[in-house]
């Protein structure tokens, strides 16, 4: 595993494989998760959905909670309305990134700032739509940059490929302000697209219908990884 998957910041070679585990099946959740494990995935990705910032619903803080003991890093993405109400019981469940969207806030700073004090790593996330300018003073503040490649809100969307410039844009922005963060990037990919996103300066590839739908979780996995690199 890598170096970085125990969550210790900073990047390194190799290329994490984050298992968004929306695509998974909700009723063997645990068990998904275990068989994620087993494939070799390095970090469980929990999408959480409030119905508001986007149309769905989905996964609270006790589902992360729930899932330490599969012995996998944990991380949160939080695609709600107004974050700074739920960061705190994500980060007491024990999710090691907690990651919110530029675009539901009104304090992003003042919310990056509060994370890392109560234990965890800072994450933010930036729609398709939302230009990395507007991150611009947020960049050496953050631990994590998520890059959306699909509208939040829905598993299973096509991969958006107008988004790789900004992939690219962020990858070099970061060298400069920020080199120990990361770059996730979460929306339709797969191993069909993954060397190009990890050739744009991706570090951590999260993925849910590619490797769940896949007739074997394993060889996806393994798929993945090798495009990736």
């Amino acid at each position: 595993m890598s170096s970085y998957a125990s969550c210790r910041q900073g990047p390194a070679t190799d290329k994490l494989i984050a298992a968004s585990l929306l695509a998974a099946d909700h009723t063997r959740l645990y068990d998904a998760a275990g068989s994620a494990r087993e494939a070799g995935v390095d970090v469980l990705h929990v999408d959480v959905m409030d119905g508001d910032f986007v149309p769905n619903l989905a996964f609270g803080a006790g589902v992360v909670a729930g899932l330490r003991g599969i012995g996998l890093p944990v991380w949160a993405h939080l695609m709600v309305s107004r974050p700074e109400r739920h960061v705190g019981a994500f980060v007491e469940s024990g999710a090691q990134y907690v990651t919110f969207h530029l675009e539901a806030t009104t304090h992003p700073h003042r919310l990056l700032g509060e994370i890392r004090r109560l234990g965890a790593r800072a994450g933010l996330a930036l729609n398709p739509g939302t230009p990395l300018a507007a991150a611009a003073e947020l960049l050496a503040d953050l631990d994590l940059l998520l890059i959306m490649t699909v509208n939040p809100g829905f598993g299973g969307q096509s991969f958006i490929p107008a988004v790789l410039p900004k992939i690219q844009q962020a990858a070099i922005a970061l060298r400069q302000a920020n080199p120990n963060a990361l770059i996730e990037v979460d929306g339709g990919v797969s191993s069909a697209n993954a060397a190009e996103i990890g050739r744009a300066g991706a570090h951590v590839l999260a993925a849910g219908s590619s490797l769940f739908g896949a007739p074997v979780l394993a060889q996806a996995v393994s798929a993945m990884r090798k495009a990736a690199g």
